[in-house]
């Protein structure tokens, strides 16, 4: 007899539908047994409104974690970024599996390269974190550029660059990867640029704390090192109150001598949206070994950042 399917919750998006597509063969393999996906529509998928305007963090999370709950799906999968820093009693991420490139990237017309923007160019992004560090470097760099809110799908964005409305648009590189349209992009933003969101490009399988069965099967597509820096970048998120919505960008990577690795570094930034005042300060450290190591690396961080003065960058978010 066939063991009964296991049901995955996923977004509708064409990202998460491949993302999830990607972890669903991957349970496949450790469990052997069948997984359906269970298309659930969430709250950030139906409202036109800007994110910062309902409410930023849980938008695309909450109906999965609801589906969870209630018994109509076994597991999800959430992009590690949308998730809020609270993890509820009843739910555990199950695992965190390697990450994707964390990095933002930019699709420009004319094939064009961040720095060889014209000047006055228009570039849509949703995130105030993308706008800030943007119009940092623009600012200290002597580009002129025009940061505007946009809202939508890979395809919908893309699409105001392709239709002239904008002159690029800012993405992740680890959507793309994932849908296989790594090819139109035209600039990689280096980190030291823009510090990506924290969690971005890493993936959270979340499933109830009660099925021990389930969350040891997981368990075993968990990347350890992945899931120490986005646990430091995370708690750095949570320790400076701010909700993703917020313009804060984090990167715990490795340091390695060789193929040795030594220790891991935690880069924080936070910056009002027009790139006029940042606190941007990072840390090394060793590599945390424990769930507590990693939070602490975190939350050292967001303390020195709040000792310069974050708090006031974050708008009424901060309080």
């Amino acid at each position: 007899m066939t063991e009964k399917a296991l049901r995955l919750g996923t977004r509708r998006s064409k990202l998460a539908m491949a993302q999830s597509g990607q972890v669903a063969d991957a349970v496949r393999r450790v469990t052997g047994r069948p997984v359906e996906l269970v298309e659930i529509t969430t709250h950030g998928d139906v409202s036109r409104e800007h994110l910062t305007q309902i409410g930023g963090t849980g938008v695309f999370v909450t109906a999965l974690r609801d589906a969870l709950v209630g018994g109509e799906v076994d597991f999800a999968v959430h992009s590690l970024k949308d998730l809020p820093t609270t993890q509820p009693g009843e739910l555990v991420l199950a695992a965190v599996p390697v990450r994707e490139d964390p990095r933002d990237v930019i699709v420009a017309r004319d094939a064009l390269k961040f720095t060889d923007l014209p000047r006055g160019a228009r570039i849509g992004t949703g995130a105030p974190r993308r706008m800030a560090q943007l119009n940092a470097y623009a600012r200290a760099h002597g580009l002129d550029i025009e940061t505007v809110p946009i809202r939508g799908n890979v395809d919908t964005r893309i699409g105001f660059v392709r239709d002239g409305e904008l002159d690029a648009v800012v993405l992740a590189a680890a959507g793309l990867n994932r849908i296989g349209r790594i090819d139109e992009v035209t600039d990689f933003l280096s980190v030291d640029t823009v510090l990506p969101a924290p969690g971005q490009g890493a993936l959270a399988i979340e499933c109830t704390a009660d099925a021990a069965d389930l969350v040891a099967a997981l368990g075993e597509l968990d990347d350890p090192l992945t899931r120490a820096a986005v646990t430091a970048e995370r708690s750095l998120l949570a320790a400076l109150e701010a909700g993703c919505s917020a313009p804060v960008g984090a990167l715990a990577d490795l340091v390695a001598d060789g193929q040795i690795v030594k220790e891991m570094r935690l880069r924080g930034v936070v910056g009002t949206t027009d790139g006029t005042r940042m606190v941007q300060l990072s840390t090394t450290g060793p590599v945390p070994r424990t769930h507590d190591q990693a939070m602490a690396l975190g939350r050292d961080l967001a303390t020195e950042m709040l000792n310069q003065g974050a708090a006031g960058l974050m708008g009424e978010r901060a309080h």
